[in-house]
């Protein structure tokens, strides 16, 4: 299927970023997907959104990154937001392996290099998405100076590894039917159909009505649940990266930042990955939810302190005429 979308859906709630520049990448495996970026000159950021998200959901943090002086490059994964879809059913969030998304990851990094993005490089990506750049990072991918890991998909709140949950998705994934929607997932994109009472995404009313009027003016970006074969995947690489050996190879400082109060991921798993991983360290953020850069400022603040006390070189490319940029998100 070619990308659903070639442009920046755009709400007067969610601003592009001036200097926006789209683009649409081809992955080494003939994956198209969807690029922006915005040029800059004191190193660049490179911010990856989590499973079933769309990056116009982080223009509030791009735009702060960039009054840092920054270049940002920010990407749809395969099968989701503008990106290229998997199945034919585009509702359909899927991969068959997490390999595909170091491609997708690859593609990105090419480009970035192609640009003569400047140095140095940061990785700041949530959820799903911190899973992919931890999986690429623990492959060999050395590209970025320092990545900053937000609520990583290290293990499911609630849902064992090898639980019967996790079992019967591999039976269903090994007898053929990794195409189907997981079961009891939802076909439609939920945070623009789901009342904000109930939510365990975020405590911020005001970014949570933001994200779904993004979908709303662009339902195109908006996927399902996920699949048989996506949470297949998902099972397969938790179970890895419980390897005793897996991650010692890392040569990138990380930083996992993860949400007390997250009921979609396991922030344990999250914490004691960390533990193990080289050059990894963590901080856990009591009290917010899953979606720590939507969460209220209360606990979003403290994610940008850390991120900007992790990457310095951001707090040395602020104006020290300006109060931090970062800080007025």
């Amino acid at each position: 299927m070619v990308p659903a979308l070639e442009h920046i859906v755009e709400v007067p709630e969610n601003p592009t970023p001036p200097g926006a520049s789209a683009h649409v990448l081809r992955t080494a495996d003939g994956v198209g997907l969807r690029l922006c970026h915005w040029a800059g000159v004191q190193g660049t950021v490179c911010v990856m959104p989590g499973r079933s998200e769309y990056f116009e959901k982080y223009f509030e943090t791009i735009a702060g990154i960039l009054r840092k002086g920054f270049a940002a490059v920010t990407f749809d994964w395969r099968g989701q937001g503008g990106s290229e879809r998997m199945l034919k059913d585009r509702l359909k969030g899927h991969i068959d392996h997490f390999v595909q998304y170091r491609r997708d990851l690859e593609a990105a990094l090419d480009f970035m290099a192609a640009q003569n993005c400047p140095r140095p490089w940061y990785a700041l990506a949530h959820s799903m998405g911190a899973a992919a750049v931890i999986d690429a990072l623990a492959h060999g991918e050395a590209r970025f100076d320092r990545a900053v890991v937000c609520a990583p998909l290290i293990g499911l709140h609630g849902i064992r590894r090898d639980g019967w949950e996790a079992n019967a998705v591999r039976l269903l994934n090994i007898i053929g039917l990794g195409g189907m929607y997981l079961p009891d997932s939802r076909s439609h994109a939920p945070s623009a159909y789901e009342p904000f009472n109930g939510n365990l995404l975020t405590s911020d009313e005001a970014r949570y009505a933001r994200n779904a009027a993004i979908l709303i003016a662009g339902p195109d970006l908006g996927v399902g649940g996920p699949t048989v074969g996506w949470m297949a995947a998902t099972f397969r690489l938790m179970q890895a990266m419980t390897a005793t050996g897996y991650g010692l190879e890392v040569r990138t400082p990380t930083l996992f930042i993860n949400a007390g109060d997250d009921r979609i991921v396991s922030a344990a798993a999250a914490e004691a990955l960390a533990a193990r991983m080289r050059g990894a360290s963590s901080i856990t953020i009591p009290g917010a939810r899953h979606e720590l850069l939507m969460e209220r400022d209360v606990y979003r603040d403290q994610l940008i302190a850390a991120f900007e006390a992790f990457c310095p070189s951001l707090q040395q490319g602020a104006d020290r005429n300006m109060p931090s940029a970062l800080e007025q998100l």
